[in-house]
């Protein structure tokens, strides 16, 4: 088996892997380390999360660094904040032995004069996330001229959040680079993009399945109506006694109602959202990590980049619209060759999702009933046994008080203190499931289905899907589409949190380069206007209205795009509206 001094790094970097108890490298760090230590190849790495890729790119560009140099000579975007800190923690580790390397990060959120600062007393290494990246070029605050390495982490994921232009913008200004290496969980074609456009013959290594998941998780689903989602995520969690987890929702209005009805029943969780600041997200992820907290609640855009070890469970209260945004998800679990469980609250209606999911991630999805009540408290009990079995005591002075107690309990027997025990611990679930309902949906076993395993739509269903958009929902126009940055999800998240409503109201969503048309039930949609009309993204007015109207603005194209926003060198339009302070 290969060892980290088998792979060619300086003898500081070794001290550093083994202070951090490490001795093997992963099959990424295995394959990658040996050729990124050249500095002159570009490289594409593709992996899922989890599977140690900060350490497959950092070691070698610590080796590569002239501490003599107090310039930027790397470069790293990756898509957010969180994950910018932890890169950074982990090039803090890695370097501890590093004389003169000094590395900063920069993003969204933070006194930007203090970090200006920082790079102005001399870093070898920026990590950046893109929009903060924009900001500090525009004030001529880094100088890019002088990069030798760009990477990017997590590229996939910058360019579902629309970063596809600011990465665009920051390698044709990085003109003396040696190298790129880009690193991702999925390729998609804009990723493939990317490695065509700039790189020369790079040299692509793939750990397991491109588009893949990781194999250490278990992949389990369960069907509930709408109206019983809560519950079953509630029974979920109370069968799990030992869930240490991520819930993800599709809003933050869900993230965080759902956190305050858990809250409220006991549960130790905590949002994570866009209307926190930076503080109290920092907050939040302090708590998660140190375990003060159960469970964390968050949207996909607020814990992208979430690096916590030890999270035994994901659950997805709904299936993210983007089917690729599930590996991400899944992949918060099962990290450092560590196992996993990733559940989905599944509609029936959606079970053809699972069939695609099963394709992109190369693994088998087991349908599961959701637990009755029964089941919940036999589960609990049992867990609560254990730990009393387990308990520790020999770190107090009970001997002391044994003579009290035996004094106390001489009258009782074993079986009835045993059954008080329980009685205290367990009073409020037997009550509270007492009379549980079964919260599984049935699939009827007369419903046609296609050889694939989806519900034929060609006759019935369709016709039906096609009178309930008629007869219920009303066809609305909005000026936003692909090319802000929106991907179909972000487009959902957008709009139902802007108009506080619930994804329940909502019907087709048709999207296009320059706008989107989106059906939204007749009664609410007076209210989504309303909201969304008028609203400023990204330096321009957002226009909402019936697409009866057929609404083209005055004096500009479909939507009204206008000319706001600034020109590259080669005169295309850019829009440099910094994400980062959107406060995802």
């Amino acid at each position: 088996m290969t060892t980290f001094e088998a792979l060619g790094l300086k003898a500081e970097l070794l001290q550093s892997v083994t202070d951090l108890g490490f001795v093997n490298p992963t099959p990424i760090q295995e394959q990658a380390i040996p050729v990124l230590l050249s500095g002159t190849t570009d490289f594409v790495g593709l992996a899922q999360t989890g599977t140690g890729k900060t350490a497959a790119f950092g070691l070698p560009l610590l080796h590569l660094i002239n501490a003599a140099e107090k310039f930027p000579q790397a470069l790293i975007v990756c898509p957010t904040r969180e994950l910018c800190l932890q890169i950074t923690n982990d090039l803090l580790q890695f370097k501890k032995h590093l004389k003169g390397v000094n590395s900063e990060a920069v993003y969204g959120g933070a006194s930007i004069t203090m970090q200006i600062r920082n790079l102005r007393q001399g870093v070898q290494i920026v990590v950046a996330t893109p929009g903060r990246l924009i900001d500090l070029i525009e004030r001529k605050a880094i100088d890019l001229q002088k990069v030798k390495y760009v990477v990017l982490d997590e590229a996939d994921e910058m360019l579902n959040m629309g970063f596809r232009d600011d990465i665009d913008f920051v390698l044709k200004n990085t003109i003396n680079r040696e190298s790129i290496w880009l690193f991702s969980a999925t390729m998609p074609p804009e990723v493939r993009a990317i490695s065509k456009n700039f790189m020369t013959t790079p040299k692509e290594i793939t750990v397991g399945k491109k588009n893949s998941g990781n194999v250490n998780i278990d992949h389990q689903y369960f069907l509930a109506s709408a109206h019983h989602r809560y519950e079953a995520l509630k029974r979920l969690i109370d069968f799990n006694p030992g869930m240490y987890g991520i819930i993800f929702t599709r809003t933050k209005a869900d993230a965080q109602e759902i956190s305050e009805r858990l809250s409220k029943s006991g549960y130790d969780i905590e949002a994570l959202h866009g209307d926190l600041t930076q503080q109290q997200r920092d907050k939040v992820m302090g708590r998660f990590r140190n375990k003060t907290l159960q469970l964390l609640i968050a949207t996909d855009v607020a814990a992208r980049g979430i690096d916590v070890d030890g999270i035994t469970h994901v659950i997805n209260y709904e299936l993210p619209d983007d089917i690729e945004v599930y590996t991400h998800r899944s992949g918060r679990t099962a990290r450092a060759g560590k196992s996993g469980i990733c559940l989905s609250i599944c509609h029936s209606r959606e079970t053809f999702k699972i069939r695609q999911l099963e394709k992109m991630v190369n693994a088998s999805f087991h349908k599961l009933d959701i637990p009755s009540g029964k089941d919940v408290c036999r589960k609990q009990f049992f867990h609560f046994m254990d730990k009393l079995i387990e308990t520790d005591i020999s770190h107090g002075d009970y001997e002391t008080y044994l003579p009290d107690l035996m004094q106390k309990f001489e009258n009782v027997t074993k079986e009835e203190v045993l059954q008080r025990v329980a009685a205290l611990e367990f009073d409020h679930f037997l009550k509270y499931y007492e009379n549980a309902e079964d919260l599984n949906t049935r699939i009827d076993s007369r419903a046609k289905r296609t050889e694939n395993g989806r519900e034929n739509f060609n006759s019935e269903t369709r016709e039906r899907n096609f009178n309930r958009r008629d007869n219920g929902y009303t066809r609305l126009f909005v000026n936003l589409g692909t090319k802000d940055g929106f991907y179909k999800a972000s487009f959902l998240q957008f709009i139902l949190d802007e108009s506080n409503l619930k994804k329940d109201v909502l019907g087709k969503i048709d999207m296009r380069e320059m706008n989107t048309w989106v059906e939204v039930d007749k009664a609410n949609a007076a209210k989504m206007i309303k909201s969304i009309d008028g609203k400023r993204y990204n330096n321009r007015t957002v226009r909402m209205n019936e697409a009866d109207g057929g609404f083209r603005r005055p004096g500009g194209d479909e939507g009204g795009r206008n000319d706001e926003g600034r020109r590259n060198e080669d005169g295309r339009k850019r829009n440099f509206a910094p994400r980062e302070r959107r406060q995802f």
